[in-house]
């Protein structure tokens, strides 16, 4: 049953949702009847599977060029692994925010942004999300279990962080953290796909991958300040205020020195990543300090701009790694 409090809609919506582009192919290539599930799972907007991807994609590009049991690897990451990431995290994402919808029903019903959802709409059942919630979580179980059993384990292990995220807005300022700590476990996934195994740099790229991820969501949240402020909800958009350009400032130089560790902790006399790694990182960190310094944060359209920018850098660090690699295969160091 729908949320009492989520009627009437906006009939100009259409079956959409108000925060969501209109012009999206769900809404040309899809029968109407599916419209609601590709809601559920934010096909509409590609922006969230395309920034839980990137960490995975990182510590894959990276993983290759770290030393290993008995050699040096500098080859690029493997096309195989990349493409299950991608399956992956479009399914997990899918399956996060079907699951986020169900806890959150209520609350979405009373938020302005979120009230045109498919659940608090009413144009699906809680028990037709559930069953598109499994579904979703069926493809992702496919796709953990291409990989060794290091790697099933540890994805595995990440559920009990995505377990409890949508419900940290109801008790602490940091839900942004529980999300960093979900959205960011790639970071851990890419290196053990490829060594079966943890290492330093992994870790540190995590920590760093948590920081950017708390950094662009506090961005995406002060789209809502008020009416979560209304509602109870508490957030780090909320927490940091008129403070937040400091915050980011703070919490997107962690990223950046994070990162630098990881590529220093691999950076030995025969190994580690090269310097067009480095140099990605740089134009990264440019990318940021423009997300910093551009910022308004009353600007609920300004912030959605600047949160969806950060797939650009995505592409920036990735790309650095990527090229890391081809210049240790065109260049590679002494054994």
């Amino acid at each position: 049953m729908a949320h009492p409090e989520s009627r009437p809609l906006d009939p100009t919506l259409g079956g959409r949702v108000s925060d969501a582009p209109s012009s999206n192919w769900v809404y040309r290539a899809l029968p109407r009847w599916l419209w609601p599930y590709a809601q559920l799972a934010r096909w509409d907007r590609p922006i969230g599977w395309q920034l839980l991807l990137w960490p995975c994609w990182w510590s894959a590009a990276l993983a290759p060029q770290a030393i290993g049991p008995s050699a040096l690897a500098t080859g690029l990451p493997p096309l195989w692994h990349l493409a299950l990431f991608l399956i992956g995290a479009m399914a997990m994402r899918g399956a996060g925010c079907t699951y986020n919808d169900l806890v959150d029903e209520g609350i979405d019903a009373r938020v302005a942004r979120t009230r045109s959802r498919p659940l608090p709409s009413g144009r699906v059942t809680r028990r037709q999300a559930k069953l598109f919630l499994v579904l979703q979580a069926l493809v992702g179980f496919l796709v953990l279990i291409q990989f060794n059993l290091f790697t099933v384990a540890l994805g595995i292990a990440s559920l009990g962080v995505v377990a409890i995220y949508p419900f940290l807005k109801r008790v602490t300022d940091w839900p942004q953290l529980g999300l960093g700590l979900a959205f960011s476990w790639g970071a851990l996934m890419g290196w053990a796909a490829y060594w079966g195994a943890l290492a330093l740099p992994a870790v540190l790229l995590y920590l760093g991958s948590v920081l950017w991820t708390v950094g662009y969501d506090t961005i995406y949240a002060h789209q809502d300040r008020e009416d979560d402020a209304l509602v109870g909800v508490r957030s780090t958009a909320r927490l940091f205020g008129a403070r937040t350009k400091a915050a980011l400032a703070i919490l997107y130089g962690g990223t950046i020195l994070f990162f630098l560790a990881a590529c220093l902790a691999m950076a030995t006399e025969s190994g580690g990543p090269a310097w067009p790694a480095y140099a990605g990182l740089g134009i990264g960190a440019l990318q940021m300090l423009w997300q910093v310094r551009t910022l308004r944060i009353n600007d609920p359209a300004d912030c959605l701009k600047l949160f969806r920018t950060n797939n650009l850098f995505g592409w920036i660090v990735f790309s650095g790694f990527v090229l890391s690699a081809l210049w240790l295969l065109s260049f590679p160091l002494p054994r």
